[in-house]
């Protein structure tokens, strides 16, 4: 079994990339997507003016490295540093307004029904 390490990566980037989104894992049952583990790098990268995530999924979520705020519709910003993590409900709407980039954000998301 292949050990890796969740801080370290093979691609550098910076903000003018796109984030690093990669799926750790993914159990699914009849076709279904039951769970998805992904690991998140983000280095200055926000989402765009005016969008909102809506999932379709639970997201718990945790940050490991860096800061970040995220802005959720009608509720204000919060603010996360490493180690604090967040559970967003299915269709919470949801916006990053802010990722460090020294160091880059690392995130740990599980996407669940």
């Amino acid at each position: 079994m292949k050990t890796q390490n969740i801080f370290q990566t093979e691609k550098s980037f910076s903000v003018s990339e796109p984030e690093i989104v990669e799926k750790l894992h993914e159990a699914m049952s009849a076709n279904i997507n039951d769970l998805t583990i992904e690991r998140i790098i983000s280095a200055g990268q926000v989402s765009p003016e005016n969008f909102w995530y809506d999932q379709q999924t639970n997201e718990w979520v945790v940050l490991l490295q860096g800061n970040a705020l995220i802005e959720f519709d009608n509720a204000g910003i919060t603010e996360l540093e490493a180690g604090n993590y967040l559970f967003i409900p299915a269709h919470r709407r949801h916006r990053i307004i802010f990722t460090s980039s020294a160091p880059p954000c690392v995130w740990l998301a599980v996407h669940y029904k």
